[in-house]
């Protein structure tokens, strides 16, 4: 009756029999409000309450209960229930009780929304509390002077985090540079990081300025630091300790004033443990580690992630997409999103550009997010007139190796790990099978 009550005024009500039912579902699924009867076959809905609040602490929950109960429901509402709603109920009732419920949500969600922007967080989308806990943390060290490290997974942000973080400190009005460590030889990274003398120059004999100078009284982001040869780690040390510049080649010190913001996908203590990166200048760059959790540890933050997205390319692309299907976000909730947010925006920009009507749909998705990353048993069926083994042998490694690419930005050494390849056999892999540097 109440799913057939909610339906009819335009909601989308899932029914769940036993409290165990009802918590597969929200793992699943993205809900606005809950309706938990007190009394269920397999567990006491006071028990399930906390239950739904560790999952997701801003879910408003109705419960219900006999009029003869009402010191159940008071103490629910104690233990955190939106309001309760006893049995026997008027369909008006629950309808104005649920409505508020949502409404609470939705205000909860902007509330959020605002406070994040207020404090210069509103790119950092997600309100679960490991989230939360970095959107504080940023909060606080961003306007401090100390250098900064920057851990997770490829794709789980750290650029954004460091322009955000310099976007909210003194050295904003100074410039903010990039520099990816990972992808050059050690003599090109220190000629980019620390500049040329005029003896090292070539033709025209003048000197050249490195990034640290470029950004003077500004942010220098270094991303995949934890790849630095020893070397360029000693050298680096030396810069941040005296901030000064002494370039290859000859000249004279120059002096630096420059926010150093580091960024690795490597564990750095177990590289210090095992004597790959220097122990020094570990603590030189990390005064404050900000650790992001890849999406998969924070799957709650899936739906409002994946709604900016469909909010920003929507804009972008002049399209009147508004929604993802019930269906289409419970599988984007149980994907694992190997490459992390990045993975998920390209996924929904695909879904937007490609999207014929208002709101997308499970077909829309990559095919990895619909089947789950699987290689499914349909999949593996061979059709009657057989197949080309060594073609589609060929065709699976490709899209690996295009896989672990994209997961490490194109870093062949990095794909290479993550495949548990020699990185020249990688390399040949990639000639052989013909992938393109546009690929």
């Amino acid at each position: 009756m109440l799913v057939n009550l909610l339906a009819r005024d335009g909601m989308r009500p899932h029914s769940a029999m036993t409290a165990a039912e009802g918590l597969r579902a929200l793992n699943q699924g993205d809900f606005d409000a809950v309706l938990l009867d007190l009394m269920l076959p397999d567990e006491p809905g006071l028990d399930l309450l906390p239950k739904l609040h560790s999952r997701d602490p801003n879910l408003p929950v109705v419960v219900i209960t006999a009029y003869s109960s009402i010191e159940s429901a008071i103490e629910a509402m104690r233990r955190g229930a939106f309001h309760y709603v006893p049995k026997p109920f008027k369909n008006e009732e629950v309808l104005h009780i649920v409505h508020r419920a949502v409404e609470q949500r939705r205000l909860l969600e902007e509330n959020l929304r605002l406070k994040n922007q207020l404090r210069g967080l509103e790119n950092l989308v997600g309100a679960s509390r490991p989230m939360q806990e970095i959107l504080d943390l940023i909060h606080r060290a961003a306007p401090a002077r100390s250098n900064i490290i920057v851990t997770g997974e490829p794709g789980t942000g750290k650029e954004l985090v460091a322009r955000t973080i310099h976007r909210l400190s003194s050295r904003r009005s100074g410039p903010f540079l990039s520099a990816h460590t990972g992808i050059a030889s050690p003599e090109v990274v220190e000629a980019s990081l620390f500049g040329q003398g005029a003896a090292g120059n070539g033709a025209d004999g003048h000197a050249g300025s490195g990034l640290f100078e470029a950004a003077a009284g500004g942010t220098l982001f270094l991303d995949e630091v934890g790849t630095l040869a020893p070397m360029t780690q000693a050298k680096l040390l030396q810069v941040i300790q005296e901030q000064t510049i002494e370039r290859p080649g000859g000249g004279e010190p120059v002096q630096v004033d420059v926010r150093v913001i580091a960024a690795s996908r490597l564990d750095l203590l177990r590289e210090v443990r095992e004597g790959r990166f220097r122990e020094d200048l570990y603590y030189r760059l990390g005064v404050i580690v900000i650790p992001l959790p890849p999406l998969r540890d924070r799957r709650e933050d899936i739906p409002m992630l994946a709604h900016h997205f469909l909010r920003r390319y929507a804009r972008e692309n002049g399209r009147r997409v508004e929604a993802f299907t019930p269906r289409a976000l419970n599988a984007m909730i149980q994907y694992a999103w190997p490459g992390n947010i990045r993975e998920l925006e390209n996924a929904v920009e695909r879904c937007v550009v490609l999207s014929r009507t208002d709101v997308i749909d499970l077909p829309l998705l990559p095919e990895a997010v619909r089947t789950g990353g699987r290689w499914t048993q349909d999949e593996a069926k061979l059709p009657p007139d057989g197949i080309d083994f060594r073609e589609v042998v060929a065709d699976y490694k490709r899209n690996l190796i295009l896989k672990a690419l994209h997961t490490s930005n194109g870093v062949q050494r990095q794909a290479a790990r993550l495949l548990r390849l020699n990185p020249t056999t990688l390399n040949e892999m990639i000639r052989r099978l013909d992938i393109t540097s546009e690929e």
